[in-house]
């Protein structure tokens, strides 16, 4: 009996052993598996970033330029932006966009057909810019007050030639309902002239009427001609020629797509790259106003002080200078002037004087006892003409003294 317990206890404790073992090498297993299973884990997400950084360095490899190097330019010409000293000249191509999501099922397969050709066909690098703008309405709106008010003035006179027609009585009937008929449709157009301004202006009122325009810009670089003699006239001109070329060969393929294309003229391109630099004034002040102002307006320097203090010196030595001017003149004038009244007081006395001159010079021929006796008679009426005036002088006092007693 004793034997046979423990042979019990025994086969007991071997069991245990053995679950004990199956459970360690269990837990074993299924600790090693979820660590593989982890490392399997991180090893896939870092897989996967690494697929991701790879694919954004390819990206990177094979991105379009940034569009602020469109931006960089040193002047414009012939229809062209000239970049960098003339290192790259740009033409810009405007498209005009449809309204692709209104088309039937085959026209737009017929427009992503002409798109493919038109990727297929370009031989060259192209940069594709879109600007919105806020509509503007100030000129349409200044443009249709206009015709507004010379469509008043028409109507005003067909009405004053109406009233003048019934007045006179040698129209018939007809004749006048002819006029009065022409009469109302001047009115009604007038109204509708009204109508037209005040629904603009009222649509003006609205900020975010905005518009998108969409660009080709087409690059050129001289460098691509290589080793040459040109100077740089003929190289514009080259360049012209070249991106002419292809800027009329992209509207060409661009047509297909049923997508209208132009080139930019110069003021075309000072007012697209107006509005990308001056975004939020171009509204308020469009480039058109600044053409008018002479582009004296679109900025402001101050002067060096050293400029201004020179300016100001300037000034005040052309003052000083008229005034001195003006002064020596009137001093002049007052000279003349006094020498003049000095004249006219001493006339009589200069006529006398030159009166004796003229007979002495002559009395051989008059004779010296009627040239002694003119001379006499001169003096005589000299002495007749002071003694009057003596007593004119003294009646003029008198009658000043009589009236200040008065």
């Amino acid at each position: 009996m004793p034997n046979s317990v423990n042979n019990l206890v025994l086969i007991l404790i071997l069991i245990l052993g053995v679950m004990m073992t199956l459970l360690i090498v269990v837990g074993m297993i299924y600790f090693f598996s979820k660590t593989k299973k982890q490392k399997n884990t991180e090893e896939q997400i870092q897989d996967t970033n690494n697929k991701n950084v790879k694919g954004k360095i390819t990206l990177k490899e094979y991105s379009t330029d940034s569009i602020f190097n469109f931006m960089e330019f040193d002047k414009i010409e012939d229809n062209m932006i000239v970049q960098k000293g003339g290192d790259r000249y740009l033409m810009v191509v405007e498209c005009q966009g449809i309204n692709y999501d209104l088309m039937s099922g085959a026209e737009k397969v017929s427009v992503e057909e002409g798109f493919v050709q038109f990727l297929n066909t370009l031989t060259h690098p192209v940069q594709i810019y879109t600007q919105t703008r806020t509509i503007n309405l100030e000129n349409s709106i200044q443009t249709y007050k206009n015709k507004v008010k010379e469509i008043e003035m028409n109507y005003e006179k067909q009405k004053m030639k109406y009233e003048q027609m019934q007045n006179s009585g040698r129209y018939t009937k007809e004749q006048l309902e002819r006029a009065y008929f022409e009469l109302t449709k001047q009115k009604n157009l007038c109204e509708y002239g009204r109508d037209i301004v005040y629904s603009t202006e009222r649509m003006s009122l609205n900020k975010n009427v905005l518009n998108k325009k969409y660009y080709v810009i087409i690059p050129y670089y001289p460098a691509d001609l290589g080793p040459n003699n040109f100077d740089k006239e003929e190289i514009k001109n080259l360049a012209f020629s070249e991106l002419y070329t292809r800027a009329q060969s992209i509207i060409r393929t661009l047509g297909v797509c049923e997508v209208n294309g132009r080139v930019l003229s110069s003021l075309e391109l000072v007012d697209l790259l107006y509005v990308a630099y001056n975004r939020d004034d171009a509204e308020a002040y469009g480039v058109d106003t600044a053409i008018r102002a002479g582009f004296d307006e679109l900025y402001s320097t101050a002067p060096d002080v050293l400029d201004k203090k020179m300016r100001l010196l300037d000034e005040k030595i052309e003052r000083k200078a008229v005034e001195k001017a003006n002064q020596k003149i009137f001093e002049v004038k007052s000279e003349k002037q006094k020498a003049v009244e000095e004249k006219e007081e001493t006339i009589d006395e200069l006529i006398d004087n030159l009166a004796k001159m003229i007979i002495q010079e002559n009395s051989l021929l008059v004779g010296r006892d009627i040239a002694q006796k003119a001379v006499q008679k001169i003096d005589e009426d000299k002495e007749n003409e002071g003694g009057t005036k003596d007593v004119q002088e003294k009646t003029k006092t008198r009658k000043r003294r009589t009236t200040k007693t008065a």
